[in-house]
């Protein structure tokens, strides 16, 4: 029988530490620990492996590691569980930790959605579908049963241009931010580029819209990266005209179109230690990322602002603390597995088709 939970959520965090690390030796080369960017520190500091989610899965699947402990959100460690081999076991210390964007993107909405596209257009033939990599497994399947593919923040203009080599449209989901943003760097104009409110008959759109759109966008969002706004970049700009602005393209439109440079979490935090000493940034991503990356930098002399005057941190993310990490490490050194992670076979094999084949080009 497993440890249960309830005595370790009044542990302290330096107790926590202590424990979470003898666990760590005892479970020695059995375990890895993947820590995703976003992570709060008191966590992140504990990962054998940290970065974007793809990055951390494909890490765990290579390790020796028999349990697969990742500090992140649901679609994670599904997406570990769909790339590790049959004898690993990806685990998540906390199954409430979600992602709300996911979430706005369900395989009931989307399979609906298919089928009322499909009054208009031969679907199988004009439309693939791309799902980000935030998303449930379920619709990582979908995009692989329908000759589609999965997109992360860093490749999605390649994913697109595949796309389009495939098929005349996009139906791109959960993230409309990211849709709109890669497509208009590609030279898609914005009336080409549609929001599906799924709430609606036809997601709200004309017949025309429809047949002259070449993506049809989600209207999913990341809620973090709603908080900034154009004037943010206006007031720092004012403050600091020699400084620099790199935005996170889950971010507005408006604010990616006044920003320097747009790219994943990967990208802004290279492009952050690339730069000159000296100089100064105002960065557009999650909270715990910003803050990280401001303390490394300092050394160096380089400055780093975190975009928005009112904090905001990922906070399902924030769901995963030193206590419930503590907890899964020491069920597995008692021999007990919580929380895993698996995924439907069947799902698993189409999921992982999607993931293939975006793999397969960049």
């Amino acid at each position: 029988m497993s440890l249960p939970i309830e005595p370790y959520l009044s542990l302290p965090n330096n107790e926590c530490a202590e424990r979470i690390l003898a666990a760590k030796a005892t479970l020695g080369k059995q375990l890895v620990i993947l820590g995703h960017h976003y992570q709060r520190q008191e966590v992140f500091q504990y990962a054998d492996f940290t970065g974007d989610s793809l990055k951390l899965s494909r890490q765990a699947a290579q390790s020796e590691a028999h349990y697969i402990v990742f500090c992140g959100v649901h679609f994670m460690a599904e997406v570990a569980d769909i790339l590790s081999r049959d004898e690993q076991i990806a685990i998540l210390p906390d199954v409430t930790a979600g992602c709300s964007m996911a979430d706005m993107a369900n395989l009931s909405n989307v399979t609906r959605v298919w089928r009322e596209l499909a009054e208009l257009l031969e679907v199988e033939t004009q439309i693939t579908p791309v799902t980000y990599i935030n998303s449930a497994a379920n619709l990582k399947a979908f995009c692989g049963e329908h000759g589609g593919i999965v997109c992360t923040s860093s490749n999605a203009r390649k994913v697109l241009e595949w796309s389009f080599a495939q098929r005349d449209k996009v139906l791109f989901f959960p993230d409309q931010h990211l849709g709109r943003n890669t497509g208009y760097r590609m030279g898609i104009p914005l009336d080409q580029m549609v929001l599906w409110d799924f709430s609606k008959p036809m997601g709200g759109l004309t017949v025309q819209q429809i047949q002259q759109a070449k993506i049809i966008l989600w209207s999913g969002f990341c809620g973090v990266h709603q908080v900034f706004q154009p004037q943010d970049v206006d007031n720092f700009r004012k403050q600091y005209p020699n400084g620099q602005v790199i935005a996170h393209p889950e971010c507005s439109f408006e604010v990616c179109q006044k920003s320097d440079a747009v790219g994943s979490t990967e990208f802004i935090i290279k492009t952050v230690q690339d730069s000159p000493p000296g100089t100064r940034w105002l960065v557009g991503t999650e909270l715990n990322l910003v803050q990280r990356l401001a303390r490394d930098m300092l050394p160096d002399h380089k400055f780093v602002h975190y975009m928005s005057p009112y904090e905001c941190m990922c906070s399902t993310m924030y769901r995963i603390d030193p206590q419930h990490l503590c907890w899964t490490l020491e069920n597995l050194v008692a021999g007990h597995i919580v929380n895993a992670i698996r995924v439907a076979e069947r799902e698993k094999v189409l999921a992982k088709q999607a993931l293939q084949a975006m793999l397969a080009i960049v």
